[in-house]
């Protein structure tokens, strides 16, 4: 964020107290994306004790036995940490949302799904509640839904999510949707897609965003549940090798909505299969070859997600490092304010 030093002054940067850091005791304008198979406990309280905000990544094939025991891990380090859900599970799962009000974390994203229905009672029980936006209607329907914060997740980053809107154009629209003098509710929002370090931070924190939503950077970090041989290759590509489509979702039959793909490092599975994705949902041999390569770890055919940033990898990490590379951001800053 952006502040006046003085009359005649030049602009320059604040001590960089936002929405963001303020609501949460933050240094570092960061929230770990929670990413399933990933961000476990040890991750999630790394993350926040280095003075970003960690979040659990649930998945749905996880127990909510899962969720309390990886949650008390992140929470054992006192800080304030979050929680990642996706509503089409939670539907299926309700026992998962019961365990993240049994712990209270301080964040909770639900996303993907009608997640409507969750954000009251979650906001009852003190749970600040986030969702992630890929278009201007995602994040209109955000604000209907009464969310305190919204991530304008651009087409660049990994995982699940849309891909119509890159990072920036989305960024912009619901900024100003979001603020004030568009005559609409002034909502916070974190940007998602494409930021790997503090250049992209400091670009999206002058637009007006309260801070990043990371997840790439965090892959290889010595904190994450990322397997040996997939870090090799998430340290081998490029920021060209990510694809986006539904091809690894349809081989494990996981239950996600078609209307969300991923996007993953593109391998020999995905080539063989793209554009017959239907085909793939009713083929056992397929499906099997898939489920195996995910417990081998086997990249050349299991599900490998990661973003556009994903180039920016270059070797493995603390957390604590990707946070203190992050934060040199007020230096990018101030040399764009002369």
């Amino acid at each position: 964020m952006l502040a006046m030093a003085g009359a005649g002054s030049l602009w320059c940067p604040v001590s960089m107290g936002n929405w963001l850091m303020d609501r949460f005791g933050l240094t570092v304008p960061v929230v770990g994306a929670p990413m399933a198979g990933v961000s476990g406990g040890k991750l999630t309280a790394a993350i926040s004790s280095a003075g970003g905000l960690g979040m659990l990544g649930a998945g749905s094939a996880v127990s909510a036995g899962w969720i309390r025991t990886e949650g008390a891990i992140a929470a054992a380090s006192g800080k304030p940490y979050g929680i990642g859900l996706m509503a089409w599970s939670v539907a299926d799962r309700p026992e998962h949302l019961d365990a993240v009000l049994d712990l209270r974390p301080a964040l909770v994203s639900l996303s993907f799904g009608d997640y409507a229905p969750y954000v009251g009672k979650l906001q009852q029980a003190g749970i600040t509640v986030a969702t992630q936006a890929g278009t201007v209607a995602d994040a209109r329907a955000a604000i209907s839904a009464g969310v305190d914060l919204i991530v304008a997740r651009g087409a660049e980053a990994g995982g699940h999510g849309r891909n119509e809107v890159g990072t920036l154009p989305l960024l912009q629209a619901i900024l100003d949707l979001t603020t004030s003098t568009a005559g609409g509710p002034e909502v916070p929002v974190l940007a998602g897609g494409g930021i790997s370090g503090p250049r992209g931070l400091a670009a999206v924190l002058a637009a007006g965003a309260v801070g990043s939503w990371v997840g790439t950077a965090f892959l290889t970090a010595v904190e994450a549940l990322t397997p040996p041989a997939a870090r090799d290759r998430l340290l081998a590509a490029s920021e060209a090798d990510t694809v986006y489509g539904t091809v690894f979702d349809a081989a494990s039959r996981a239950g996600w909505p078609d209307e969300f793909g991923g996007r993953a490092l593109r391998n020999d599975f995905f080539d063989r299969w793209q554009g017959r994705e239907q085909a793939l949902k009713t083929d056992d041999a397929a499906h099997a070859e898939y489920v195996a390569a995910t417990r081998a770890a086997d990249p050349t055919a299991a599900s490998l997600y990661a973003g556009q940033g994903v180039g920016a990898l270059r070797s493995a990490p603390t957390a604590a490092d990707v946070l203190a590379d992050f934060g040199t951001y007020r230096h990018h800053l101030q040399r764009a304010l002369g």
